[in-house]
């Protein structure tokens, strides 16, 4: 069947719908539809890999590991990519770079003021301070700034999908004292894997692809009248930090990993040495003629 007689059948179907519906979602199912019909026939997919796939889907779902297959097949990485074309065309530039999400944000954080600590203390490995600032795209200090923090353990796990794990364990909402400041203690995290035997690693076999990610920590930034972050910083040294199956480094997010010790580690209850970043969110004022930036997404709730 070739391309023209695609579009008829399609047209046919089109034409079968007995109500307006809304035009935006039939423009877009219609052209998805169109499009795999295409690669069904130019690919000569057989019925039984066309039922594979929806079975695969079906199990992926099922297994909650959709949000991963979004950041694997480089999903999340293209709408980064657009939401920056859109921010540059609009002249909007010199920000701190946007990431990807991920599946894993966790609403309802404990909120602290200016500083808090993510662990509770029997999380193994060194002990991280991260400190900074947020700031407005003139460089003035957001104070009052909401800062919402998460990241893995030391098995790469994250707290309430890990049931191991107290509740909000390595996750914080911190918000910024009247010059902008935020910091943290935690622990430095490792680098991780996606299941091995999941439903997003039997993909990625399939493409010859890894389904590592190198060590890092998720943020929302967000402040009234400015445009909300969504970030990640990654830790420098890691094998995989230009190599993240979810395509999330990306310059400008790779800090230095200092190291400290003595009388510097007091303000944040820590003694002896330990693991020192220094980096600050710059956020754009919100603007009319770019896209949102809040995404609406299932997230997890405590």
């Amino acid at each position: 069947m070739d391309h023209q007689a695609i579009d008829s059948l399609l047209q046919k179907f089109n034409d079968s719908a007995t109500e307006a519906g809304n035009p935006r979602t039939r423009a877009i199912v219609n052209r998805i539809i169109r499009d795999l019909f295409y690669t069904i026939e130019d690919l000569d997919v057989q019925p039984g890999e066309f039922w594979t796939a929806v079975n695969y889907l079906a199990e992926a779902g099922q297994s909650g590991e959709l949000g991963l297959l979004a950041a694997g097949l480089g999903f999340e990485h293209f709408l980064d990519l657009r939401l920056d074309e859109a921010e540059a065309s609009a002249g909007l530039e010199g920000g701190t770079p946007r990431t990807i999400e991920g599946p894993l944000y966790v609403a309802g954080a404990p909120l602290s003021e200016r500083f808090a600590r993510l662990d509770d203390g029997t999380d193994p490995g060194e002990t991280l301070v991260m400190r900074g600032r947020v700031l407005g795209e003139d460089g003035k200090p957001l104070g009052g700034a909401l800062v919402e923090v998460w990241h893995a353990n030391h098995l790469g796990n994250y707290s309430h999908f890990d049931k191991s794990q107290p509740a909000f364990n390595l996750r914080r909402s911190i918000q910024t004292d009247r010059d902008g400041n935020y910091s943290f203690r935690s622990v430095v995290p490792v680098g991780y894997s996606v299941p091995p035997q999941g439903k997003t690693q039997l993909l990625l076999d399939q493409l010859g692809r890894h389904g590592h990610r190198p060590a890092h920590i998720h943020f929302f930034i967000s402040a009234p009248g400015s445009r909300k972050l969504t970030t990640q910083i990654n830790i420098d040294g890691d094998p995989y930090l230009w190599d993240d199956f979810a395509f999330a480094t990306r310059d400008g997010l790779v800090p230095e990993l200092k190291k400290s010790a003595g009388d510097a580690g007091k303000p944040y209850g820590v003694e002896g040495k330990f693991a020192l970043i220094d980096f600050d969110f710059t956020l754009f004022k919100e603007r009319d003629n770019v896209p949102a930036t809040e995404v609406e997404r299932l997230r997890a709730k405590a």
